[in-house]
């Protein structure tokens, strides 16, 4: 499996709308691109943070190649609510203790 962590800087204002988004373009990478899922947080300074996980980087890398055009449109319209998107880590699973 592959997990890439991200750190998406949402502007004031916008974040009920970052998060309805967020969890439409999660469902359809997991419905068109073989996503496994992923999990938003919110950190104390008022980053979200989200841990998201595949098969494997090749799924990772050609997911978006895979959605459909409402999908494309969401994750753009999501990416409009952020000031920064910043992948902070990504890497294989060597162990996963997650129930």
């Amino acid at each position: 499996m592959y997990a890439v962590i991200y750190r998406f800087d949402v502007t004031k204002g916008q974040e009920k709308d970052f998060e309805t988004l967020w969890q439409m373009v999660t469902e359809s990478f997991i419905q068109h691109a073989g996503g496994l899922g992923s999990r938003l947080h919110k950190n104390g300074m008022g980053s979200y943070i989200a841990y998201a996980q595949w098969p494997d980087k090749k799924a990772w890398e050609t997911a978006r190649q895979k959605l459909p055009k409402k999908a494309l449109k969401n994750l753009q319209r999501m990416n409009t609510y952020c000031e920064k998107i910043t992948v902070l880590f990504n890497m294989e699973v060597k162990n996963d203790l997650l129930l």
